[in-house]
């Protein structure tokens, strides 16, 4: 009877101990379930970006000084991050067809957009656009300013502004741009406003295909990017004119401004920087700026960027906001004053 006793006894505590490790186990996996909801235990998502590659848009061909850019930072960011930072060419409406894009990506910091100032100018050229340029995106970061260069083809007889004003067909002379709208576009727009000269505007999809056809004299003139162009002004096969910022530019410091050759009030500098869909967490948002901000504090970055014609910079979210806003306002007043509009 005593054994018997001891068995159910033994038996009964063996039970109670498996009820209470089993509600010991239930409870903590509510807890963590309930963690999991919240954002909490393992790290949030913000904790652990990038855990998947980013794409950078770039809204212009390849070969084009966005392009150039974007593709160095983007190496730079995968040895920071170990993670595939894959560039993606969307060019096309001066930049609106890769930002559409953007603006309509999922706000998690996987999709970003690699602009220069066209982003500011389209506003006030083109009355449509499928996103709001100041509500649509957040700024991370500008990272270049860089100036625009005025071109003409080695086999061109223009070897100054005067001569170059001079190659007219049908009472206006043609200038090739990167695209509808791109801060090139606006330089030969500006020129024509300050000299009162007829001058074509024939656009293209980038800055590389316009330097092709100046080359081959399909066009007599253009303004492009001093980074795009640089090669070929060393190799001969283009002729440079002036810059259109009010310095001139390191890397050529034989060519004057606009403002030198007697054109006033002639300023026309671009930035170059990264922007993500609107509403991506702050937290990721700060960690891209972060990360940028250690990529531009790098010598061998400055010193390549500088031998492609750009002037590195910094800035904060908040600064960046600033000039893009800025930028927005002022380049329309400066296209509803020469009426450059486009439907």
């Amino acid at each position: 009877m005593k054994t018997q006793a001891l068995r159910i006894g033994l038996m009964v505590l063996l039970l109670t101990v498996i009820t209470a490790l089993a509600w010991r186990v239930d409870v903590r996996a509510a807890a963590s379930t309930e963690q999991s909801l919240n954002g909490e235990g393992s790290g949030t998502v913000e904790e652990s970006f990038p855990a998947k590659p980013i794409t950078i848009v770039v809204t212009f061909p390849p070969g084009g000084g966005t392009d150039l850019l974007a593709r160095k930072l983007a190496l730079e960011l995968e040895k920071q991050w170990q993670q595939p930072i894959i560039v993606e060419n969307k060019p096309g409406a001066s930049g609106n067809i890769g930002a559409r894009y953007v603006a309509e990506s999922a706000a998690d910091g996987y999709t970003l957009l690699m602009v220069n100032s066209s982003f500011a100018i389209n506003p006030g050229v083109y009355k449509q656009l499928d996103f709001d340029p100041k509500k649509d995106f957040v700024p991370i970061m500008n990272v270049a300013w860089i100036p625009s260069l005025l071109v003409v083809g080695e086999q061109s007889p223009a070897n100054n502004l005067a001569q170059a004003l001079q190659q007219k067909k049908a009472d206006s002379v043609a200038f090739a741009s990167c695209g509808n709208g791109t801060p090139q576009h606006l330089a030969g727009e500006m020129l024509a406003d300050r000299t009162g000269e007829r001058l074509l505007h024939i656009p293209y999809k980038g800055c590389a295909p316009a330097l092709t056809d100046i080359m081959a004299s399909q066009v007599p003139m253009g303004f492009v990017t001093i980074s795009s162009a640089m090669s070929f002004v060393q190799s001969g096969k283009l002729k440079p004119i002036a810059v259109t910022s009010p310095q001139r530019s390191p890397i050529m410091p034989e060519v004057p401004t606009l403002m030198e050759l007697g054109i006033e009030d002639y300023e026309l500098d671009q930035w170059h920087g990264l922007l993500a869909p609107a509403n991506t967490p702050p937290a990721v948002v700060a960690q891209l700026n972060q990360a940028l901000s250690k990529i531009m504090q790098q010598a061998h970055i400055q010193d390549e960027l500088k031998g492609l014609g750009y002037t590195p910079a910094q800035s904060t979210v908040q600064e960046f906001t600033q000039i893009i806003h800025a930028d927005i306002d002022r380049f329309a007043n400066l296209t509803h004053r020469v009426g450059l509009e486009v439907n």
